[in-house]
């Protein structure tokens, strides 16, 4: 009977070891809240008020960074969104200029589709709690 008990015992802490890894830790503390991830990705979708508001593609991100400053983010999607409307706008008024060459009247459809296609996968990235960083961004506000 020994044997069967030691056996037995041996099975019993096996288990114990294997549920004790395969357990689910809390991730409270490393995961974002579902909050913080919609609000990282209105900072980059809210740049689309710039279609009815002049400017408001920068306001929109702007506002979002300033009313969520406590979470942190949101702050890096607010920066990212704004660095990258500002550089959208630079790019803009190029574009604008250009058209008086001709090559702007190019440009600034692909401008427009290449901002709003980046501006929805930020926004996709941020809901999933990635913080995405724009390819063409010049970072003026850090």
């Amino acid at each position: 009977m020994d044997n069967t008990d030691n056996k037995e015992n041996k099975d019993n802490q096996e288990e114990s070891d294997t549920q004790d890894t395969n357990t689910p830790v809390s991730h409270a503390e490393t995961e974002l809240s579902r909050e913080s991830q919609q609000w990282g990705m209105f900072a980059h979708l809210s740049a689309l008020i710039g279609f009815v508001i002049p400017f408001g593609n920068l306001l929109g991100p702007f506002l979002i960074w300033q009313i969520k400053k406590d979470d942190p983010f949101v702050v890096a999607n607010g920066k990212e969104a704004l660095n990258f409307q500002i550089t959208a706008v630079g790019a803009g008024i190029i574009c604008w200029i250009l058209m008086f060459v001709l090559i702007g009247f190019l440009l600034l459809p692909v401008l427009v589709i290449g901002v709003l296609g980046l501006m929805i996968y930020a926004g996709v990235r941020a809901n999933d709690g990635e913080a995405y960083e724009y390819p063409f961004a010049i970072r003026l506000i850090q």
